[in-house]
């Protein structure tokens, strides 16, 4: 997925270290399953040869057309701001399967019985449990301005399990406007939490695709909030983000 992926797992007591191993290397391998199904960089990826009209959605493995109807789904709660559609060569949905996937991998920690994990893959972030008995998950929103400061730390847990933060701070202008096609303007960052990695992933895809514009549709979702950084360093957050930090709020 042209990213690093790193796992941080809490035993239960009763756990063996090998069944713990041998989760993490499922979640491994999973990833790099959907990354050669949903690979837009390998010629010969299924999603590559959907994308050129080579391989029809029904031959295609069934976890393509699930992507595509979240993807939708995405869309539609966006207010089409996030749409794979409108991008370059055809539908392309980079920014959600990646959270799709770390919610899948994460799950196979879940099911061997771990008390507690973190995935992040990309600076995308999911938990279930607790980082240690009785202490939740902390997750720290870097400044898009400074690589070495942290904006804001967001609390995850119960509700709230997903982090995700869209910008082109690392990656340079590679969020498109897709009602123009240029390069998205307006923010340095865009991030959203919520309890779907997924749908946290996408939303914050389309928030900085927005230019912000897309505040209010976002704030008007259940269960999901959301982080802006504008161009002059200014923020502005919906009610209900998770952060104990003093910033400009928005109500939903």
């Amino acid at each position: 997925m042209g990213t690093v992926v790193s796992l941080a797992i809490r035993e239960a007591a009763t756990a063996a270290s090998a069944t713990t191993e041998a989760a993490a290397a499922r979640a491994l391998a999973l990833l790099h399953d959907v990354d050669a199904v949903f690979s837009t960089w390998q010629r010969d990826s299924p999603m590559s040869r959907l994308r050129r009209g080579e391989l029809e959605l029904t031959a295609a493995p069934p976890e393509i057309a699930a992507v595509l109807e979240l993807c939708r789904r995405a869309r539609a709660a966006s207010g089409g701001w996030f749409d794979p559609w409108r991008l370059p060569g055809g539908v392309d949905p980079t920014g959600l399967v990646k959270g799709w996937a770390a919610e899948r991998a994460l799950a196979e920690l879940r099911l061997a019985g771990a008390a507690g994990g973190l995935i992040n893959a990309g600076g995308d972030v999911a938990v279930f449990g607790e980082h240690e008995p009785g202490q939740p998950w902390r997750v720290g929103i870097r400044d898009p301005l400074a690589a070495d400061r942290l904006l804001t730390a967001v609390t995850l847990g119960g509700h709230d399990r997903a982090v995700a933060t869209s910008g082109a701070y690392e990656r340079g202008p590679h969020v498109l406007d897709p009602t123009s096609g240029e390069p998205a303007r307006g923010l340095l960052a865009a991030t959203v939490v919520g309890p779907d990695l997924a749908f946290v992933d996408a939303l914050a895809t389309g928030l900085f695709a927005s230019g912000g514009r897309a505040l209010a549709r976002v704030a008007g979702l259940r269960g999901y909030s959301a982080l802006l950084v504008y161009d002059d360093g200014t923020t502005r957050a919906t009610i209900g983000f998770p952060s104990t930090d003093a910033l400009g709020r928005e109500a939903a």
